[in-house]
């Protein structure tokens, strides 16, 4: 570079060689032929749901149960499987998420790296690889054979739920870490409790990346059978009482209606598949309107 004087000044930097330049368009290239190569098995299985699962999907299946239909049997619908799952991914949900957090919180705030948390976040750990159907046994052998209880959604919501609580406590410590240290020491500056902190200043700022993460638990939870198949059992009627009897839900009816060798069965089944996916996209849409209405740029502005 020439100054104004005519006086040559050395930059210390080099252009950039074409070599490089040339691995770095290849490496762009790569990474955007794996995302696309990830994306068709994905299309592919959602093309095949709505696809099938169109020819069942109207008014007559989203309001009736299967009460009085035949194995071979035209008609009927999963009204009392959505019933079903509804209640027990809320149930589960209920039960999850506020043990979740806290636990999260402990760890964040008031852990620092102690013996305790690192207890905590070894077994959170471990849990986050238990195999589903683990979690289905527990809840078989102590709430069902050992306590006596009867088969029904809150049982099958007890499964879900130990499934769904490593999923929302390393979601929210992951939030809760990314909110930056200045807001709390600002917020202890002023003279706040803590506790008072935590409530006020940091959940508010995590809120729409904890309301992710439950969701992702919910995703997680909404379609397993293997819990359900051991603690719910099946019922081709309407529970509205998670309490007490067995209570369908949508992948056991799916897994049901998939094992029949019937053409209305199998139609049935496609149907069930795509209303749990629709369930699914539908409550990550409401959690994406909730975190855009409570973040704090948008009261900001």
């Amino acid at each position: 570079m020439t100054t104004p004087s005519g006086a040559t000044v050395r930059t210390g930097i080099r252009p950039v060689s074409v070599g490089r330049r040339l691995k770095d368009r290849t490496v762009q290239v790569l990474i955007c032929l794996a995302f696309v190569l990830a994306l068709i098995p994905l299309a592919s299985v959602l093309w095949m749901v709505v696809k099938n699962g169109m020819q069942r999907f109207d008014l007559e299946f989203l309001t009736h149960s299967m009460r009085n239909i035949g194995a071979r049997d035209v008609g009927g619908g999963a009204y009392h499987a959505i019933v079903g799952t509804l209640q027990q991914v809320l149930l589960a949900s209920l039960i999850a998420v506020p043990i979740g957090l806290l636990t999260a919180i402990y760890l964040v705030e008031y852990g620092e790296g102690g013996r305790p948390a690192r207890t905590i976040g070894f077994f959170v750990d471990v849990m986050t690889g238990v195999p589903s159907v683990v979690s289905g046994l527990f809840v078989l052998a102590f709430w069902i054979l050992v306590l006596g209880m009867p088969f029904s959604g809150f049982a099958g919501a007890l499964a879900l739920s130990i499934l769904m609580m490593p999923v929302v406590v390393r979601s929210a410590e992951e939030m809760l870490r990314l909110v930056p240290r200045e807001l709390r020491e600002a917020s202890y500056a002023l003279g706040v409790p803590k506790w008072r902190t935590v409530v006020k200043v940091v959940l508010p700022t995590a809120f729409t990346g904890i309301a992710t993460g439950v969701m992702l638990a919910v995703a997680r939870v909404a379609g397993e059978t293997a819990p359900l198949l051991l603690t719910v059992f099946f019922t081709d009627s309407i529970n509205n009482d998670p309490f007490n009897g067995p209570q369908m839900g949508l992948p056991l009816y799916v897994f049901d209606q998939a094992g029949r060798p019937t053409d209305a069965a199998i139609d049935r089944a496609w149907s069930g598949a795509l209303t749990l996916i629709l369930i699914v996209m539908l409550l990550n849409l409401v959690a994406r309107l909730i975190g855009w209405w409570r973040s704090p740029a948008r009261k900001g502005s």
